[in-house]
């Protein structure tokens, strides 16, 4: 009897190693963290997101920019790149790591406060198979980026390397979503394990009166298989 515990007991635990981690997302009523410069806390919203795993452990917080600069109404992607409306170094939010954190490159990101900001991957060779899409999120430490205007390219990269403290910028993969969730979520892609908040952003298209939403999701946990 014994000895047929015992061989149960093993087979069952196989079932559970190989159970995966689940998140969710939860409104978070606080104010954007003290870390951040006055001038890109004045640019975010009041309240934000955090993703929590199935032991009710915060995993990442982030906040929205109350109204982001578009060039144009969305109308789906040009080419590799989703959000052609967006210029490369606008400001998208921030996002706290209340412990250590990973990126799309499975990078290791201290806690702490860091900002978000458009970016696309560049054409070189090097990304093959990270996405199908060049639009991401880079993640910036809070200390060197002040500024609410666009960075350029060059600094901006410098700085998100500065994140992972590697030689690659840390960054975190943006995708579209056909209309703008109601209600924020988590996705999940079982296939690449992946976990990204589906959210609305807010733009401020040139020429326009009032907001105009875009959905994203933004893959905050899982990184690429390359």
């Amino acid at each position: 009897m014994r000895s047929y515990l015992l061989s149960l007991a093993l087979l069952l635990l196989p079932a559970v190693s190989l159970k995966a981690e689940e998140y969710k997302i939860e409104v978070l009523k606080e104010a954007p963290p003290s870390a951040l410069s006055v001038a890109v806390r004045g640019e975010l919203l009041g309240e934000g997101y955090k993703v929590v795993d199935d032991q009710g452990k915060t995993y990442a917080e982030f906040w929205l920019r109350k109204s982001i600069p578009a060039s144009e109404k969305p109308s789906g992607p040009k080419g590799a790149i989703q959000f052609p409306f967006l210029a490369s170094g606008e400001l998208l939010g921030a996002l706290r790591y209340p412990g250590e954190g990973r990126d799309y490159r499975d990078q290791a990101i201290n806690k702490g406060v860091y900002t978000l900001r458009y970016g696309l991957q560049p054409v070189n060779g090097d990304h093959l198979g990270v996405s199908i899409f060049r639009d991401y999120a880079l993640l910036l430490p809070a200390a060197k980026d002040t500024s609410v205007a666009p960075l350029a390219k060059k600094p901006m990269e410098e700085r998100s390397a500065e994140s992972a403290g590697t030689s690659h910028p840390a960054v975190l993969i943006l995708l579209a979503v056909p209309a703008p969730p109601s209600t924020p979520s988590m996705a999940h892609d079982g296939e690449k394990n992946t976990w990204a908040a589906e959210i609305p952003l807010s733009l401020k298209v040139k020429g326009t009166d009032g907001p105009t939403r875009q959905g994203v999701q933004l893959i905050v946990v899982g990184a690429a298989a390359v």
